[in-house]
């Protein structure tokens, strides 16, 4: 996780007692034969071919028992009224009272980058802002839904601008129906982009932060409040994608159970922008983890970087500095074509389907109806990449609360208080990734069946319509797991 490349100092502060620990927050060197996040040689129990074949026939299994077995649920509500109560909810519920502890919360953060400690493990906004919000919100929200709807701190600031300064933020709902949900891409690009490659400390993520909340504010003044904050504000509109997995769901004030990932199913995209976004959920998190790893820094030195040798007649010297120029905006540039490359192949899957059970629906069509599938499979992605951070810094948000400006507060009476980094030995961590994995595609599996069950009406179709998608399944699944097996490259 880029901004990680700040937050790597931290562990200097911490013993060495907690060596595993380290291990899985500094994501460092590996051998050849090492998974992705050991530091130290870790050979894998078996070859990973083997976890490959088992994963992709575990997913096989697992196709054949929701064919045999899984009706359409019914969730009470026909798919208009569905779509009906879940806009009036979002709506119901924006901004609510927590929302202005929220805002409170992001000025802290802002000020305490600004006016606090410079060291990034001593430094509030670091790890409220990476590890708390970045990481932890989204994880929260696949287990009790989406809650930050209503404690957006961007939406506070917008309605504390519209009660105090008498500013209505009604905007131009054409100018917000044509762009949909094309904002929140460039945004969420934006961010990966500064995530990966900015080098952010304190002062930076501040300085983020604030341009963040002018981007919010002109965006609900120009596309109006409502608009903006449902497709522009891109934290929203992945909390909003994550928290339709949750068993539990809010209607009219009121929690009541429901099957697990069913919400997938409510309301599909309106327009291509959330689809591009949901695959880009997926393809930012594979490629944060493919471009640390050897194979991918060979891949431009080795490969296409002879092919630039001698083609401006550089001395080595500068030649190199070029080079070196064209590797980050190669890098910059495969991460932007990361989410189009998984729409055509996603596109491609498509076709065949409708092929097979001849449809009559467009492509477009067909990516808008059958995109949320891919849901369970980015969320897990991004919870077996970057869990382990949750564990070696999380707890420190405890001492950090007590003292956010470093100046010696107690305000809690937790300010002297310490946390060892929880210790996951190697083994296990890479086996509660395989499992992760695994579980979210199952997961993609059953809900692209029953989405498949609603298109094309007979089980016979909807089954056979899904032997592409199982493909496409079973090769996200080896590609994630060869991801994680990868070793990574020097200061990876």
């Amino acid at each position: 996780m880029p901004s990680l490349q700040a937050i790597s100092a931290w562990p200097r502060r911490i013993s060495r007692v907690d060596s595993a620990a380290l291990a899985a927050l500094l994501l460092a060197v590996p051998a050849p034969a090492s998974a992705h996040f050991f530091i130290q040689s870790y050979s894998l129990p078996i070859p990973f071919w083997m976890y490959a074949w088992g994963a992709a026939g575990a997913l096989l299994l697992s196709f054949i028992a929701v064919g045999v077995f899984t009706s359409m649920p019914s969730m009470g509500l026909s798919h208009g009224q569905a779509s009906s109560v879940q806009t009036q909810a979002r709506v119901s519920d924006r901004p609510g009272r927590g929302s202005y502890v929220a805002l409170l919360l992001l000025v802290l953060c802002i000020v305490s980058g600004f006016a606090g400690p410079a060291s990034s493990i001593d430094n509030f906004n670091m790890t409220f802002f990476w590890i708390v919000f970045v990481l932890g919100v989204p994880y929260l929200t696949a287990f009790i839904g989406d809650f930050y709807t209503r404690v957006n701190p961007w939406e506070a600031l917008v309605a504390l601008l519209e009660r105090l300064a008498g500013i209505q933020f009604t905007g131009n709902m054409e100018q917000a129906a044509r762009w949909g949900h094309w904002p929140a891409v460039i945004l969420y690009l934006g961010f990966i982009n500064l995530e990966l490659f900015g080098h952010l400390l304190a002062r930076g993520v501040s300085a983020w932060l604030l341009a963040y909340s002018v981007v919010n504010v002109a965006g609900a003044w120009f596309f109006g409040r409502q608009a903006w904050f449902e497709q522009g504000e891109f934290f929203g509109v992945m909390l909003r994608l994550i928290g339709r997995m949750t068993p539990l769901e809010r209607r009219h004030g009121r929690f009541r159970l429901r099957m697990p990932w069913s919400g997938l199913l409510e309301d599909e995209p309106k327009d291509l922008g959330l689809v591009v976004f949901v695959l880009f959920m997926l393809s930012s998190t594979a490629f944060d983890g493919l471009h640390s790893t050897q194979p991918w820094l060979k891949l431009y030195w080795y490969e296409v970087n002879p092919h630039l040798t001698g083609v401006w007649g550089l001395s080595p010297r500068d030649q190199n500095t070029v080079s070196t120029v064209l590797y980050e905006i190669w890098q910059r540039l495969a991460l932007a074509a990361s989410p189009f490359i998984y729409v055509a192949l996603f596109s491609a899957v498509l076709v065949v389907m409708d092929a097979i059970v001849k449809s009559g629906l467009t492509v477009r069509e067909l990516l808008c109806k059958f995109a949320l599938c891919l849901v369970p499979i980015a969320f897990v992605y991004h919870v077996t990449h970057y869990f382990t951070l949750v564990f070696a810094q999380g707890g420190q948000i405890i001492r950090l609360v007590s003292d956010p400006l470093g100046v010696g507060w107690n305000l809690f009476g937790t300010a002297k208080w310490a946390m060892a980094p929880v210790m996951i030995q190697m083994g296990p961590l890479w086996h509660i990734q395989v499992g992760l994995i695994l579980a979210g595609h199952v997961a993609s599996v059953w809900v692209a069946h029953l989405m498949a069950l609603t298109v094309f009406n007979t089980p016979r179709r909807a089954g056979l319509s899904q032997l592409p998608m199982l493909a496409l399944m079973m090769a996200f699944t080896a590609f994630g797991l060869w991801i994680l097996s990868l070793p990574l490259q020097s200061g990876g």
